[in-house]
């Protein structure tokens, strides 16, 4: 198959504020041209050297399984023999992965020099390629040049592994009934609990091992898998029938790729539908009849079209390499200590993966208990105002229930963990992310509210509620009429609706970070996309340069054989994206029909049913979540942080659509659940590309799981309509008063009812907030002007859309989540990561897996075990009791009023 000769090798701005890496620059003409100066010149030299570099091999002793040289220092010489070949065919000088941020880039891409004009100097003298190393035909490629991905990803792949096997698809429909039956049920309820798919990832290995101890026999031949298909057998008819049963049910053994594909079934279906809350609050709330029908088409469509999004865009999200998606890396890892017996010192320890795991996971399950169940306060350690518990200044900032969070302590991972996990995101990423919170709330927030500006005085300084004017919660049905609709001659005589001034700032930085997302996307990666976008269209008009390669059955070790060296140069791809090449890609117009199929079921929901939006809403939905997906997702991949488009849907359909509350709830669905589900779908895709999941069957184990969860959904939801008597009301039994529900319902009212204009309209009370768009966007550009022409100064690691867009967290979460979240990555992804980077490298991912998934079964086990049953009603000491005495946790305002005053007249 012959090759585009490469033009140019460039690598672009990096993950301070996001890259693709190094990307390939290649011809746009015939396929049958001749190839470039810089291919003949590689093929000159790699002749020239051959035999001499097969003598420097044979005294290495090569590891037959992975292809890798036992020797670091041949590595290293590779790696090295690299960096100088390619440096001499690179411009962009200082654009560099390692200019933009802390990752330690491979030095095969993290240095370019300047091309000489003399091609002997620009080749470099034999002498000097001998004295470094001198590369051979076999000689194995860079691993991904991210620390990250290398210590949690393993750079081989075994073709010959089963994946498409009756075990992996009954344990997968098993989890995801199971998982998204159990959480729709109890997001009905307060308080609540949630299976989290860490859970299933657990659990699942044990059944897998337990399935092959049933099935398998010592005399079972073994068989041959092509992209994890069991290929026929020519002696299948000597067996019995029941024989023939047995040996269907145990193809292959259980492994790291089957256990894969359940925890992504798992992933994509233990959430549970953001449509079930629509219908609940339509029929309970709004009285409203709402078929069955309605129900699964709303529910189908609004999970699906996030797939669509996912897969139309994953050569931008997904290929790349550095779209790493650290919060994959935690899954990875664990799969590699489960499946894997490498055992190697790092930094003086000699713990295998596996068990650290197990020593971690089962300190993190016990230790839950303690700040859990026994001892809260050790959760919300609010030590400070212990000794001041009515001083209110106090409260507002060292609190941890409603205060700032300025004492960063907590001894509960649970707290730590609240905004995701810190061992999972880059430093420099966490360091934007602190930066808001300094600026933002730890600074700007205390002025302003001790300043009372926008009578915030009168309110706590953070709560997720609204209130009214005289410093209470703002009681909705005041302003409604039996019919749900908008009473404004009510609304005048009661109150304008207030919000506390960190709400008032997380409202601005929302808009700030919405407006910087498209800004900062366009400066940094804007030529990264339009080059991906016309290979894409090349690639369509010729024969692709790099194509689907078929996957032998030959017994020929070709599934644990990589590419040679000089690949990486002459292609600008990782390790993992050549492996995937072995596997036949999912054509466009399976997704494109996904789109289309869900976007025509989503227009007959919408205009045959009672939702009161048209049609063109519909499409304004989804034309916003086009418009946004990629620089989400861009964000996501590189930081781990999430930029939510639920305001800004909610905000944009109650302009559209004012006085029409179900019109705004369906928006929002179609809009921000199509985003936020194909995030999710694209995380999973890059985690089959890690675990070298065959694409196609990625496709169907993925639509199957959502499939299945959002029918089991609705027949759960439908079964708690009639059996659990008033649900959804203050009177519910066993406390099924649907509180997530009531808090949509109560957002729909005001963005929907009451309507933006009343709080960003001319004369309205925050109609100056609407000026943080502005500032959005006019930041990063200067930022990026001021940063493109030097390689290493700060502000190429200021990442705006981070820094705004993850503060949109508060409230519900508080400063200390933030806070001690960061000195946790510090600590970790900074400190020891420099100083025991081999350490950090084998275990820190492991970790991450093992608190995670043992606070999560704690979690489980402390509610149905002890809350749930009522056993801890009359549980009470100081460690339970000392931490809501104060005015933290019970919210008190700087400012207070007289009895029947109000704050606004």
């Amino acid at each position: 198959m012959s090759r585009h000769p490469l033009l140019l090798m460039r690598s672009s701005p990096a993950l301070g504020t996001g890259s693709y890496g190094t990307v390939p620059m290649v011809n746009s003409g015939s396929a049958s041209e001749p190839s470039s100066e810089d291919e003949d010149e590689v093929r000159s030299q790699r002749r020239s050297y051959k035999s001499r570099g097969k003598r420097v091999q044979s005294a290495h002793n090569l590891r037959g399984d992975h292809g890798q040289s036992s020797d670091p220092r041949r590595r290293y010489r590779s790696t090295e023999w690299l960096r100088r070949r390619s440096s001499s065919a690179a411009s962009d000088i200082g654009m560099g992965l390692d200019s933009k941020t802390s990752f330690a880039v491979n030095p095969a891409i993290a240095e370019h020099k300047a091309e000489s004009s003399n091609a002997s100097t620009r080749t470099g003298s034999g002498d000097e390629i001998e004295d470094e190393y001198i590369p051979t035909e076999d000689d194995p490629p860079d691993n991904s040049p991210y620390p990250e991905v290398r210590a949690s990803v393993p750079a081989t792949d075994n073709t010959s592994l089963s994946i498409n096997t009756p075990r992996m698809w009954t344990l997968s429909l098993l989890f995801a009934i199971a998982g998204s039956a159990t959480n729709l049920f109890f997001s009905l309820r307060y308080p609540s609990v949630a299976i989290t798919p860490v859970i299933a990832l657990v659990l699942v290995h044990p059944l897998g091992k337990l399935w092959d101890l049933a099935f398998k026999r010592r005399g079972d031949s073994e068989r041959m898998f092509v992209e994890g298909t069991r290929q026929p057998d020519e002696h299948q008819h000597l067996h019995t029938r029941t024989e023939k049963l047995r040996l269907w049910l145990a193809q292959g053994r259980w492994n790291e790729k089957e256990h894969a594909c359940v925890y992504i079934s798992s992933n994509v279906s233990f959430g549970f539908a953001f449509a079930t809350d629509i219908i609940v609050e339509q029929h309970k709330f709004y009285k409203q009849t709402v078929p069955i029908l309605y129900q699964l088409l709303l529910t189908i469509s609004t999970q699906i079209l996030g797939y669509a999004f996912a897969g139309l865009t994953r050569r931008y999200l997904v290929r790349p390499a550095a779209m790493i998606w650290p919060g994959t890396l935690m899954s990875t890892a664990m799969f590699t200590t489960m499946h894997k017996d490498e055992n190697k010192a790092a930094n003086g320890w000699t713990i295998s993966r596996y068990r650290f795991f197990i020593y971690v996971w089962a300190a993190a399950f016990a230790w839950y208990f303690v700040p859990g169940l026994l001892a809260p306060a050790l959760s919300y350690f609010n030590v400070v105002t212990w000794f001041a518990p009515k001083n209110v200044v106090i409260s507002n900032l060292f609190g941890v229930a409603s205060g700032l969070g300025l004492f960063p302590v907590t001894f509960d991972w649970a707290q730590i963990a609240y905004i995701g996990s810190p061992l999972l995101t880059p430093w420099w990423a966490a360091a934007n992310v602190v930066g808001g919170l300094v600026l933002v709330m730890w600074i700007i927030a205390p002025i302003l509210y001790y300043k009372n500006v926008l009578f915030s005085g009168y309110l706590p300084i953070l709560s997720s509620a609204v209130f009214d004017n005289t410093g209470k919660p703002y009681d909705v049905s005041k302003i409604l009429t039996p019919e749900f609709l908008f009473n404004k001659e009510a609304y005048d005589n009661y109150s304008k609706v207030y919000l506390p001034i960190t709400y008032v700032l997380s409202y601005g930085v929302q808009f700030a970070a919405l407006a910087a997302l498209i800004s900062h996307t366009t400066c940094w990666h804007g030529r990264d996309i339009w080059r991906q976008s016309k290979q894409a269209f090349n690639e369509r008009q010729e024969k692709p340069a790099v194509g689907y390669e078929t996957v032998p059955t030959s017994d020929d070790n070709y599934s644990r054989r990589r590419i040679d060296s000089l690949t990486v140069v002459a292609s600008g791809e990782d390790v993992h994206n050549r492996l995937m090449r072995r596997y036949e890609d999912v054509p466009m117009w399976w997704y494109a029909g996904t789109f289309v199929t869900m976007l025509a079921v989503g227009i007959f929901v919408v205009e045959y049913y009672p939702v009161h939006l048209p049609w063109y809403g519909l499409l304004t939905a989804l034309g916003i979540t086009t418009v946004l997906f990629i620089p989400v997702g861009i964000v996501m991949a590189i930081t781990n942080q999430h930029s939510s488009l639920y305001l800004i849907c909610q905000l944009i359909c109650g302009v559209m659509f004012p006085g029409r509350p179900v019109a705004n709830m369906v928006f929002v669905t179609y809009c921000y659940i199509s985003s936020a589900q194909g995030i999710k779908f694209s995380s999973d895709l890059k985690l089959g590309h890690y675990m070298k999941i065959p694409p196609k069957l990625l496709f169907k184990v993925q639509m199957v799981a959502t499939l299945v969860s959002s029918l089991v959904q609705i027949g759960v939801l439908n079964w708690m309509f009639v059996n659990i008597p008033g649900i959804c009301t203050p009177e519910a039994i066993n406390g099924f008063n649907c509180p997530i529900a009531r808090v949509h319902f109560n957002g729909s009212i005001l963005w929907g009812v009451v309507g933006p204009q009343r709080f960003f309209g001319p004369g309205a009370l925050y109609r100056h907030l609407v000026w943080a768009f502005l500032l959005g966007f006019i930041a990063p550009i200067l930022i990026w002007v001021m940063g493109r022409g030097q390689k290493k100064t700060v502000w190429r690691k200021v990442n705006l859309p981070v820094l705004f867009g993850s503060l949109s967290w508060i409230p519900p979460a508080t400063g200390l989540n933030f806070s001690v979240w960061a000195v946790v990555c510090f600590a970790f992804n900074h400190l020891v990561k420099r100083r025991a980077s081999a350490w950090w490298g084998k275990y820190t991912m492991t970790m991450s897996a093992a608190l995670d998934s043992g606070l999560a079964f704690s979690l489980v086990v402390v509610f149905f075990g002890f809350v749930y049953p009522g056993w801890m009603d009359n549980f009470r000491w100081w460690g339970t009791e000392i931490y809501k005495q104060g005015c933290d946790w019970r919210a008190c305002p700087w400012l207070s009023l007289q009895p029947g005053e109000k704050f606004d007249q």
